[in-house]
C-alpha cells in the first residue's frame, strides 16, 4: 500500500532539489522528466499505482515550480476565493459556499516561500518591515498578503480569482444580473461618454461589471486604465495603456500611487480614464482633474452600500486630499459623474444590479439624484432564491451627451 503521499513527496523533491543545486535553470519539461524517473525508482521498492504516480508527479511539480497546494485550487475555474489564514486553515468559496478545505502547508515558512514567490512575480516587496501588499497572479487574480507582526495568526494570503475569461454583459443578462432593456441603456451611455461609477459592497461583483461595461467603449479610443493590481480585461481596444502602482522598496525605488497614476495619464492624450477602484486621496483626481476636465466616458468603481452613500464616499476621500468646503466637492461630483450604477450580492449569493442613478443638479447643498432603474423582487423570492428584475422608475434628465452622438434611448 503506498505510504504516505506527503511524507513521499517531501523527500523525493529533497533528493531533486540536491542532484539540481549545480546544474543551474532547467525547463519544465526536464524537470518533469526528473520527477517521472525519481518516481519509478521508488516504486521499485514501494508499490505506487499509475493514479497515484499521477498524483504524486503532479504534486512534486507543484510544489517546485508552481503554487504548492495552492495551485490545484488556483486551476479550479468554480473556485472564487481562496483564504489561506496560516499554513493550517485554508478556505474556499465555492458556487457561493465558503467551506474549509483538508490541505495544509507543510509549515509555515513554506507558505512564507510561496507568498515571496508570488509577489517577486509582480516586482512587489513584502516582509516584516512591510507586511501588507497588493499583487496578483499569471491568471489575473487579484492577491492580497498581511503578515506578522500585523497578522497575529499569519501569514494571511487571499486570493481574488476571476473567470479566465470575462464575464460578457449578454452571460450577466443571462445569470439576472441585469435585463436586456437596461443592458442596451447602458451601452448608449458609455457609447455617447458618459462618466460611470460602478459602487457596491465586498464581492458584489463591480470589476467583473465594470469589465462587461468597458466592452461598449468605441474601438477607435485611446483608454487608460489605472490599478494597484492589475485586473481589468478590456478586450477589443488597441490602442489601450495599462499602468499599475509600484511599492517604494529598500532599493530606493518611490513608492507611484494611483493619484501619480492619474496625473500622468492627463498628459498621455487619452480619450478615456478607467481606474479600478478608487478608494483613497486619488478620488480627488479622478472626479476633478479627469471626469471635469474633458475626459468623458470614464469609468470606476467604488465600495459603497448603496448610491447615495456612494456620493458621501466620494466626499469623504476627495475630503483626505484637499481642504475644500463640502459644497464646492459637492459641486465637483455633481459636474464630473453621470451615472452612478450600485450592485448588490443577494441572500442566495447572486449578484445583481440595485439601483442605477443620474446626478441630476445641485441644489440647497444637496446632489440631487434621479432614479432610473430599481432592483424589484417578485412574488417567486424565498428565503433561498431571489427572483426578481429592475424596473424603470424615472427617464433620464440631462440628454446633452447622447444628443451629441447622434443616439436616442
Amino acid at each position: 500500500m503506498f505510504s504516505d503521499m506527503d511524507k513521499v513527496c517531501n523527500e523525493l523533491r529533497k533528493e531533486i532539489f540536491e542532484g539540481l543545486e549545480f546544474k543551474g535553470e532547467i525547463s519544465d519539461e526536464k524537470l518533469e522528466e526528473i520527477i517521472a524517473q525519481k518516481i519509478s525508482d521508488r516504486s521499485r521498492n514501494e508499490y505506487i499505482s499509475l493514479s497515484d504516480r499521477v498524483k504524486l508527479g503532479k504534486k512534486i511539480l507543484h510544489s517546485m515550480r508552481r503554487l504548492d497546494i495552492l495551485q490545484d485550487l488556483v486551476d479550479d475555474s468554480e473556485i472564487t476565493e481562496i483564504m489561506i489564514n496560516g499554513p493550517d486553515n485554508i478556505f474556499v468559496e465555492k458556487r457561493g459556499q465558503l467551506t474549509k478545505i483538508n490541505k495544509r502547508f507543510e509549515s509555515e515558512q513554506r507558505l512564507r516561500d510561496i507568498i515571496q514567490q508570488i509577489v517577486a512575480g509582480c516586482n512587489r516587496v513584502v516582509n516584516d518591515s512591510s507586511p501588507i501588499v497588493d499583487a496578483r497572479l499569471k491568471n489575473g487574480s487579484r492577491v492580497n498578503v498581511v503578515l506578522n507582526p500585523v497578522a497575529l495568526n499569519g501569514p494571511i494570503m487571499t486570493i481574488r480569482r476571476f473567470p479566465d475569461s470575462p464575464f460578457t454583459m449578454k452571460q450577466l443578462i443571462g445569470i439576472g444580473s441585469l435585463t436586456e432593456e437596461v443592458a442596451e441603456v447602458l451601452k448608449k451611455m458609455v457609447i455617447a461618454g458618459y462618466n460611470i461609477i460602478v459602487s457596491g459592497g465586498t464581492g458584489s461583483g463591480k470589476t467583473t461589471f465594470l469589465n462587461a461595461l468597458s466592452a461598449y467603449i468605441p474601438s477607435d479610443e485611446r483608454i487608460i486604465t489605472i490599478e494597484d493590481s492589475a485586473e481589468l480585461q478590456i478586450q477589443g481596444i488597441d490602442n489601450l495603456v495599462r499602468l499599475e502602482t509600484k511599492n517604494a522598496n529598500t532599493e530606493g525605488c518611490n513608492e507611484i500611487t494611483i493619484r501619480d497614476l492619474i496625473k500622468t495619464s492627463l498628459r498621455m492624450r487619452p480619450n478615456r480614464i478607467v481606474v479600478g477602484e478608487v478608494r483613497g486621496k486619488e478620488a480627488m483626481d479622478m472626479i476633478c482633474s479627469a471626469m471635469n476636465c474633458g475626459h468623458d466616458g470614464s469609468m470606476s468603481t467604488v465600495h459603497a452600500n448603496s448610491a447615495k452613500d456612494t456620493i458621501a464616499r466620494l466626499e469623504t476621500m476627495i475630503l483626505m486630499a484637499v481642504d475644500l468646503p463640502v459644497t464646492a466637492i459637492r459641486r465637483q461630483i455633481c459636474s464630473g459623474v453621470d451615472i452612478i450604477i450600485h450592485l448588490g450580492r443577494m441572500r442566495d449569493r447572486s449578484r445583481r444590479v440595485l439601483e442605477i442613478n443620474e446626478l441630476d443638479r445641485y441644489e440647497n447643498g444637496d446632489v440631487i439624484m434621479n432614479e432610473l432603474y430599481s432592483f424589484e423582487e417578485d412574488e417567486y423570492s424565498t428565503m433561498t432564491n431571489v427572483s426578481g428584475s429592475l424596473r424603470k422608475v424615472g427617464d433620464l434628465i440631462h440628454d446633452e451627451k447622447l444628443r451629441a452622438a447622434g443616439i436616442k434611448l
